[in-house]
């Protein structure tokens, strides 16, 4: 690797899930915007839905979602029934104005509900909105929550989608996150969901986590792999401890430096491509007939919350505390804590209490963003068109950026601003300057790789 790139390895920026990213998210988008944002929603559009459980029976120390850990079910029978006072305000909000594309449910640990209320949440879903015919279901699993009962609950559901967690399979690892898992116990989820006739299998792997090596990383790949999944996501561990406390269980002493982050990543990314799957923008994969693989030759890959999508919604409405809905004037947060949450919604009324509508400048940033996070290249020619003036604007941050850095993380080839191969790795910091609130802010961020 050239030496001006390994300075890069342990640069702090954003995922660029959104942009403007949630560190500059402000307490004048509250419930009465979001209200007015879900009100203003067109008879034709179609819209995704997320909903969030905010509850584990375990806390994986590397964890750094929305979540608590409960060894008792009462909890999330209570958190049920304010989840569902409001899907019936939002449903009542969107009404005929909105059509479900696609509902994704995550956490926190959705399987941990017991299969009759996972079954009747669904219910509730379907009964409060118009769900088009192929509206696709997708359910982040926890294998030790499974059994047969909760895989004949998320078929009863129309699961299409399932997205297990792995993280790694080497037992000394496991241990260090407290999070443990074998290999048969993950295999039998797959074929569990595989033989209820569930269309994909996706996979999450993580790598700079403490004790892991090349090898142990690769050899967890190679595990994975022999299951066949249809999509895999390689993600770097964040290590975030001033965030997320439970961090500090990780002795950081225990976790690989900058460059072997790298070079795990980088050997597992090859033993994943040599297998036959597409890599898809920073650190997805696909079979070439997935989706995800198809939007992303078509040029149609996007970005939210939950990674690489295929879903070109332009509303995602997020349900349950910490959820983000993104809508075409901006992004709304919901109430982080359960219990002010519940509070909020029980009443009648919507959680947001913080978030960002977008400016002209926001826009056309945002753009250039995704599509270097998608595509590795943006269109100087489709930028102007797309934004006139906001868009020619930009241009010359984009010229400056590519003819003086002398790291050359952009080129231009032709109209297009591209990503070098070997840059590609780095694209978080590529895109961090096109991001004016980066520049600006004094949000901590994880490790660019």
């Amino acid at each position: 690797m050239r030496p001006e790139l390994v300075a890069r390895l342990g640069e702090n920026v954003p995922r660029y899930t959104s942009y403007p990213t949630a560190p500059h998210f402000h307490p004048g988008i509250d419930a009465a915007v979001c209200r007015g944002w879900m009100q203003a929603l067109d008879s034709g559009d179609e819209i995704s839905l997320y909903l969030h459980i905010p509850y584990c029976d375990k806390l994986c120390w590397f964890c750094a979602c929305h979540t608590k850990q409960t060894r008792h079910y009462e909890p999330v029978r209570i958190y049920l029934r304010s989840l569902h006072a409001e899907i019936a305000t939002v449903a009542s909000l969107v009404a005929g104005k909105g059509r479900v594309r696609a509902v994704h449910f995550g956490g926190g640990s959705p399987t941990m509900l017991k299969p009759d209320d996972m079954v009747a949440l669904a219910t509730v879903l379907r009964n409060s909105f118009d769900f088009l015919p192929d509206a696709k279901i997708s359910v982040e699993i926890e294998p030790n929550d499974m059994d047969e009962a909760r895989l004949d609950a998320l078929a009863e559901i129309g699961m299409t989608r399932a997205s297990l967690g792995v993280q790694d399979f080497e037992p000394k690892v496991q241990k260090a996150i407290n999070r443990e898992q074998s290999f048969l116990q993950t295999k039998a989820v797959v074929d569990g969901v595989r033989s209820r006739g569930v269309e994909s299998v996706n996979l999450d792997l993580l790598y700079g986590l403490p004790h892991q090596t090349r090898e142990s990383v690769c050899s967890t790949v190679a595990q994975a792999l022999t299951l066949e999944p249809d999509r895999m996501a390689l993600f770097g561990y964040a290590h975030v401890p001033w965030f997320k406390k439970h961090q500090t269980m990780i002795d950081e002493a225990w976790l690989p430096g900058p460059a072997e982050r790298f070079a795990q990543s980088q050997l597992a990314a090859r033993v994943i491509v040599d297998r036959g799957y597409e890599a898809i923008g920073l650190d997805h994969f696909a079979k070439p007939g997935d989706a995800l693989a198809l939007a992303a030759r078509a040029g149609t890959l996007r970005r939210n919350f939950q990674g690489y999508t295929e879903d070109r919604c332009e509303t995602l409405i997020g349900l349950g505390p910490s959820s983000i809905s993104q809508f075409r004037q901006g992004y709304a947060q919901n109430m982080p804590s359960t219990s002010e949450y519940a509070r909020m919604v029980e009443a009648g009324g919507l959680s947001a209490v913080r978030g960002i509508e977008l400016s002209d400048d926001d826009r056309v940033r945002g753009w250039v963003i995704e599509r270097l996070m998608c595509d590795f290249a943006f269109s100087a020619i489709e930028l102007v068109e797309r934004f006139g003036q906001a868009g020619q604007s930009l241009l010359s941050k984009a010229s400056a950026t590519a003819l003086h850095d002398p790291a050359r993380l952009l080129e231009l080839d032709g109209d297009s601003f591209v990503v070098p191969a070997e840059s590609r790795p780095f694209v978080r910091s590529i895109a961090a300057k096109f991001d004016k609130y980066f520049e600006a802010g004094k949000a901590k961020h994880s490790a660019a790789v």
